[in-house]
This record gives structure tokens, sequence and C-alpha cells, in this order.
């Protein structure tokens, strides 16, 4: 099962309009959480929100996580070893206030921990080839250095 989220905060259609798009002519399955997204999906299973449980449940299912680059979701999908393939949003879009998710994005990618779609072109291309994305823990070296890193980031990130 494909888990594709964009986040709780805002919505995000150019994702989920590309991955309805491409389920439309896919065999796999998809579940989406959408927030508030204008596009509404005909060919993909979706919720707007998810109750905590909710997502984790469906992160846990999941074979590969579709996602804005949030750092949230980046840490989860890592902390449960699943292959995340993500796709920032922009500012200049109206997305998001400014572009740094795509400095996460960048980031992550430089550390071959996600693999990463800067747009929807880039998007549907990835997801044409889903079989080659892996979660970073199959890779060489993996995140297990990296533990730290990813507790002191979410201990922040809860703090605020």
């Amino acid at each position: 099962m494909i888990f594709v989220t964009v986040g709780e905060q805002l919505p995000f259609d150019r994702l989920i309009r590309t991955v309805d798009e491409w389920a439309a002519v896919s065999k796999n399955e998809v579940f989406a959480q959408t927030g508030r997204s204008k596009w509404k999906p005909s060919h993909i299973t979706y919720k707007e929100f998810l109750a905590p449980e909710e997502f984790h449940d469906n992160l846990l299912k999941a074979d590969i996580v579709i996602a804005h680059a949030g750092m949230g979701t980046i840490i989860s999908a890592l902390e449960r070893k699943k292959p995340i393939l993500v796709m920032p949003r922009q500012a200049i879009l109206g997305e998001v206030r400014n572009d740094h998710q795509s400095s996460t994005a960048r980031r992550f990618l430089a550390l071959d921990y996600v693999s990463v779609a800067f747009d929807e072109v880039e998007l549907r291309a990835k997801l044409d080839n889903l079989d080659e994305i892996v979660a970073c823990e199959r890779k060489e070296g993996g995140i297990g250095h990296s533990q730290l890193i990813i507790e002191t980031i979410r201990d922040f990130i809860e703090a605020k």
C-alpha cells in the first residue's frame, strides 16, 4: 500500500492531483491524507485528516510513503524504515510561506535518506519507478548512526 500524506497545516493540491492521476493507470493501492485539498481524488482512497493513531497505522501498513517535505513525516518514515518520496511545497506557488521544505528535501537527499521530486513531472517519473526507491536502512550505512540526530530534531519540534 502507498500512503500519501500532506500534513495538516496547508493543502497540497499539486501532490494529491499528480498521485491521483497516476493512480488511474496504476495497479497500486493508494491511501491519502489530503488535508483541505481543493482536488477531490477519484482514483485513490482518501481522508482529509487522520487521528494520530490512524496516521501511524497507515504508516506501518505502507510499503512506501509519498509526502510533502515536512520534518515530522520524514522522521516518522525514517524511524519506521519506510521508503519515502517527498515533493517539497513551493513558496512561489503559495503552498508555504518560505522554501524551507526545498532546503529540507535537498539536505535529506544529499544524505541519501529520501527520494525527492521537485515538481509534478519528476514526481510522475518517480511514481512510475517506485521499485527503485528503498528505505535508507536497506542502503549502505543506513541511518543507525543518525538516530541521535533524529531524536534531537524530534525533541526540538515537540518543544515548539
